[in-house]
């Protein structure tokens, strides 16, 4: 996941709840992947070639290609069977995106599924194995995008085939698009797509592996989130003009205490609580998961109006609890002065904010000049918002994501998330397409490691997340 406008934690993840508290043996569910684990079934001999091949094509920006690995999975699919037309490499030079379909009956219209192949930068005296060389060690696969997000790609391009394989004929298309540069937050790959090829990839809805998965915490499956929904990026420039002078001469008019001042009034502020219907569905969710306090808290804040106290004990016990309450701004960069010996002539801040995904960008301005209270800031936004409706929590999809994880891991709830960054599913809820973030791959909520050292996936959870998304993907294209 990238940088502006799209970063956020792994699968938008429940991973900044690090201090709170668990059920711990009711959701210890049977796994289907024993520590002693039995020979590996042609399917799942295949998901695992396909993540390896994947992993060891760099598709860093610096020096990777994506095209070379999208050519790659368009050689395995046309290999299955699959006819040329419905296989296609796309893009611009070294940004290559794949988009392959497995042509149903037409009842209904086609079901997206994305992954990115592009991956962040990995260099080797970082890591303590090669980051692009796949390494399966003590239960885990390692390697650059193993986490983010490249067990995605592969296990749609191995459920593809095996529905192939299967004879299977869906009820409507099944869509994949394996997409370049949603970590540079450029414009080659969904949005390139959206604005040169929308035939290929108009669908029903998506299904993203990148926006949703499930929490592990010391073995134990907490959750198997859903994503519908993502906030908005929206930085602003507050900026303090002075005519400066000698420092030998100071006056009280300092453009840095100007916005110093400024500054802390708003780091005091805190948006309205406003839920909506993904983060009301996640509060009331997770109080039947949590217990104590945490649990009352979490039911307290969906009351009309909210609990005042319950809103401030969440606030100070996780930020991400605070992020989905609200709309969030924080200053991230400052600078100031031209010489240490004159009075600062100006002095600036970034101010980033992350918006409800229907809050106006126009009330947020307002309110920051409000708060800052001083008519010598002034306040700009630095490019133009891209906010993105949330997708409505579809019946027949909820239903389906809780059937089969109840199924493969009794007694885990489904937690429909906002993500507080956003992903590639931004440019599609933007052309109107419906998203809804779900993988059934699991990891550590402890142990976060996409974008960063060692980056790993534990392979019971590979194989789990690749029959999570075969059962579901072949539910919903049946129309069941």
């Amino acid at each position: 996941m990238n940088a502006h406008p799209i970063e956020v934690l792994p699968r938008a993840r429940l991973a900044t709840i690090l201090c709170a508290p668990v059920v711990a043996a009711a959701l210890a569910a049977p796994v289907l992947w024993a520590q002693q684990a039995a020979p590996l079934s042609a399917h799942q001999e295949l998901a695992r070639s396909i993540f390896k091949e994947l992993i060891e094509i760099n598709t860093t920006d610096s020096a990777g290609d994506t095209t070379r690995a999208a050519e790659a999975m368009a050689a395995r699919l046309r290999t299955a069977g699959f006819a040329g037309g419905d296989v296609q490499v796309l893009g611009l030079p070294r940004k290559g995106n794949l988009v392959a379909r497995l042509r149903g009956s037409g009842a209904g219209k086609p079901i997206l599924m994305l992954a990115h192949l592009d991956v962040v930068e990995a260099r080797r005296e970082d890591w303590s194995v090669d980051p692009f060389v796949f390494l399966e060690r003590d239960g885990y696969f390692y390697g650059r995008g193993t986490n983010d997000i490249k067990s995605g790609d592969a296990l749609l391009v191995a459920n593809l085939i095996r529905l192939k394989q299967e004879g299977f004929k869906p009820a409507r298309d099944i869509v994949i698009a394996l997409t370049a540069d949603e970590e540079g937050g450029s414009a080659n790959g969904v949005a390139w797509l959206l604005q040169n090829h929308r035939d290929l990839i108009e669908a029903d809805y998506c299904l993203n592996t990148d926006g949703g998965g499930g929490e592990l915490r010391k073995g134990k499956r907490i959750a198997n989130e859903l994503q519908t929904s993502e906030k908005v990026y929206l930085s602003f420039r507050l900026e303090t003009r002075n005519s400066g002078g000698h420092s030998s001469l100071p006056s009280k008019d300092n453009a840095i205490y100007h916005l110093a001042e400024g500054l802390a009034r708003l780091a005091k502020f805190d948006f309205p609580v406003r839920l909506n219907e993904t983060t009301r569905a996640f509060f009331e969710r997770m109080a039947t998961v949590e217990t104590g306090d945490l649990a009352r808290d979490m039911h307290a804040v969906t009351a009309t109006p909210p609990d005042g106290a319950a809103v401030s004990r969440l606030s100070a016990a996780s930020p991400y609890y605070n992020a989905l309450m609200r709309t969030t701004c924080v200053a991230t960069r400052l600078e100031a002065g031209h010489a240490d010996n004159a009075l600062p002539q100006t002095a600036a801040a970034v101010v980033n904010c992350r918006l409800l995904p229907d809050e106006s960008p126009a009330d947020v301005q307002r309110a920051l000049v409000t708060v800052l209270a001083d008519p010598a800031i002034a306040v700009t936004p630095i490019a133009e918002p891209r906010p993105s409706p949330a997708s409505p929590l579809r019946p027949p999809i909820v239903q389906a994501v809780e059937r089969i994880t109840e199924q493969m891991w009794p007694g885990v709830a489904v937690i429909p998330i906002m993500s507080t960054g956003a992903t590639d599913g931004l440019s599609l809820r933007r052309a109107g397409i419906p998203v809804y973030g779900v993988s059934g791959l699991f990891d550590d909520i402890d142990d976060v490691r996409a974008h960063g050292k060692d980056e790993r996936m534990g392979v019971r959870d590979f194989f789990d997340g690749v029959e999570f998304m075969y059962r579901l993907t072949k539910t919903l294209a049946a129309g069941q």
